[in-house]
């Protein structure tokens, strides 16, 4: 039984030593995703958020009182709805007042004010010739300025009777008064906007006060209008802070062609504070943070090879290597997690 134990124990300490490799480590190969590394135009932006606002809105009252009367809208037939477009000038509401108009005796008037400047060009030609005095002169100007001031002033009175669109716009606000109810004036009547330009106040970090400027470019975004993109750029710039926040105002016009963008609403924007347009870009979350400083890895001859990385422009999601990286180096972009200097990778595209 010894012996046969003796040469069991000879035959594994034989086969042991016919398998020098057994039991040491083999490094395994890492997969990785890589990327080559191009040159490409990148933008730097403080991003900010308010309500947009129509630059042009009216609210109209009523000057005089009268009996109401919806004028019809030549486009749809009906009378003017919500939404309605309007023309500038175009009479969105009357206000029907027989006494008023009685009172202002308008074709009485007309006739006067063209009788008065036939007397007054008269009265010139004969001047002219010597005909009548000076102050006959003066007395026929007078009653042709007296008349063509009251036939103004008619025509004013009247027109307190229509409410019109002072711009081409949209009916944003048209309160419901029954037709031929007696309104009394200073009642609110009509509300119109033209939005195809908006306008945006602001609140911005005093850090930024120096980096925006009148003019620069704005993108301007709306949950609702996931795929358009308006633009805009900045109006105006408060120079001083807020003592209490230690933010500047600002604002922001807004181009709105389509209409797309509607008054009130809650929008984003990204005020373009620097750009390049050829620099060597890369994702931001592929950055590590390390004691030695930022870090990414690049892939040569089938290992990860560390770089410490200098940062120029950045935004939310990409930023500018300014050191550290060079063009067509292979950039790993997944995977990069667990990685070492000089790890054995696998490049699985």
């Amino acid at each position: 039984m010894k012996s046969t134990f003796f040469l069991l124990i000879g035959l594994l300490i034989l086969m042991s030593c016919g398998n020098p490799d057994t039991g040491s480590d083999t490094e395994i190969a890492v997969p990785v995703t890589v990327e080559e590394i191009k040159l490409k135009p990148i933008e730097e932006f403080q991003t900010t958020t308010g309500t947009a606002n129509a630059i042009k809105d009216a609210s109209l009252k009523s000057e005089t009182s009268g009996y109401y009367r919806l004028a019809t809208n030549p486009q749809t037939k009906l009378s003017f709805a919500l939404g309605d477009f309007v023309k500038k000038d175009q009479v969105i509401i009357f206000l029907d007042n027989p006494e008023l108009e009685n009172n202002t005796k308008i074709e009485s008037q007309k006739l006067n004010l063209e009788i008065s400047k036939q007397e007054y060009e008269k009265q010139q030609s004969l001047y002219e010739k010597g005909g009548v005095t000076l102050r006959e002169l003066k007395n026929a100007e007078k009653t042709f300025m007296d008349a063509e001031y009251n036939y103004d002033n008619a025509k004013i009175q009247l027109s307190k009777l229509k409410i019109a669109a002072p711009f081409d716009g949209v009916i944003v606000d048209l309160p419901y008064y029954t037709p031929g109810t007696k309104v009394d004036a200073s009642q609110k009547m009509l509300q119109v906007m033209d939005y195809r330009k908006l306008y945006m106040d602001i609140n911005l970090p005093g850090k930024e006060l120096g980096r925006i400027k009148i003019d620069q470019p704005v993108r301007v975004m709306n949950y609702t209008l996931p795929d358009d993109t308006l633009n805009g750029k900045i109006s105006q710039v408060s120079p001083a802070l807020d003592a209490d926040t230690r933010s500047f105002k600002a604002s922001i016009n807004i181009d709105n062609p389509d209409w797309l963008l509607r008054p009130g609403m809650f929008v984003k924007a990204e005020i373009v504070v620097a750009s390049k347009d050829s620099a060597i870009v890369i994702p931001k979350d592929i950055i590590l943070e390390k004691r030695q400083g930022k870090t990414v890895f690049v892939v040569e001859k089938g290992a990860a090879q560390e770089r410490v990385i200098s940062i120029g422009l950045q935004n939310p999601l990409f930023v500018e290597i300014s050191e550290g990286l060079k063009k067509d180096e292979r950039l790993v972009v997944k995977g990069f997690e667990t990685l070492r200097n000089r790890s054995k990778v696998k490049v699985i595209r």
